[in-house]
């Protein structure tokens, strides 16, 4: 049975998922509610849906109000974090704070407020590096960074949480997502979005590692769509699932496909690999289809084309 969300938290619902997030709850005729520090979220991302959410500008870890915001909420998804590996690496510590303790208070937030789902925002990350392609939702945890660490951490609190308080929780393992929104400034941007705003510039990217290792890219409205099934559909309650497409492309050929929509031909720069990068990754989503109901409707080459798009407006 599919159930109609009413009145959805978002947190860090103006960063670049969450802002997609929110416009489609709005489209669906759902009251949303949204609580971002704007560390990395940005309210321009919140402009198209204007007066019509409720935006409080705040932190996951302010207990009372998060109590506040959770008033009134049958869904809320989760969203906010310190979503960079490099930065949990180099700040173990901080990003804890927000991943593992900033998750633990949205749940137990969303328990005391009788909430009746929590989706939470997990990651491929979990998986580290086993050989075995591609990855299934079985298979074994092995993180390789403090950020992995953090939502495996995050992904098993949910899993008490239903079991020990009935709440009804779902996990989305996303693999690499891209789209518009995604904010390129930041050295821990996702690749895509570095390597747009690289060739918009004219200027060489760095690719870390020999360029082999491969990646399944997933654009932002699939993920957006997996969130709202993840809410809605109660075959999804105290599961975990991939969020990706079952392909993958190499970071090498990526710059090429953007250098061609930019119209340049720039060789990328090649450093060392980073601690705790991945080498390939591939997403198995047979549950995701089963369960959800999700499947991905947006293929690479058009999502690239959007985001090169959106990229140039700006």
């Amino acid at each position: 049975m599919t159930k109609i969300i009413q009145h959805a938290l978002v947190t860090g619902g103006a960063g670049f998922i969450g802002s997609h997030l929110v416009d489609a709850l709005i489209e669906q005729g759902a009251r949303v509610t949204v609580i971002d520090n704007l560390t990395t979220g940005k309210m321009e991302n919140l402009q198209d849906a204007g007066a019509r959410v409720h935006f409080v500008e705040g932190d996951i870890r302010n207990r009372g109000l998060l109590q506040q915001v959770m008033d009134g909420v049958d869904v809320v998804f989760h969203q906010a974090a310190v979503v960079s590996v490099p930065l949990s690496v180099a700040h173990p510590l901080d990003s804890a704070a927000v991943n593992e303790t900033g998750t633990l208070e949205v749940l137990e937030a969303a328990r005391q407020a009788g909430c009746r789902r929590v989706v939470l925002a997990s990651s491929s990350a979990v998986y580290g590096d086993d050989p075995e392609l591609p990855k299934r939702e079985t298979m074994a945890f092995g993180p390789l960074s403090p950020y992995a660490v953090q939502k495996m951490t995050g992904e098993y609190y949910a899993g008490l949480y239903t079991k020990l308080y009935g709440l009804e929780t779902a996990c989305l393992r996303y693999f690499n997502v891209f789209g518009p929104r995604q904010d390129p400034s930041s050295p821990y941007s996702g690749v895509i979005s570095i390597f747009l705003d690289r060739a918009g510039a004219g200027r060489s990217p760095v690719i870390y590692g020999d360029g082999e290792q491969t990646r399944d890219f997933v654009y932002v409205r699939d993920v957006v769509s997996a969130n709202v099934c993840a809410a809605t559909e109660d075959t999804a309650a105290g599961k975990a699932f991939n969020i990706g497409t079952g392909k993958t492309i190499t970071i090498n050929r990526l710059w090429q496909q953007v250098a061609e929509l930019a119209g340049i031909a720039l060789a990328p720069d090649y450093e060392a690999a980073r601690h705790g990068d991945i080498l390939h990754s591939v997403a198995a989503i047979d549950a995701a289809r089963r369960d959800l109901g999700f499947s991905p409707e947006i293929s690479f080459e058009e999502g690239l084309a959007r985001t090169y798009a959106w990229y140039q407006r700006q």
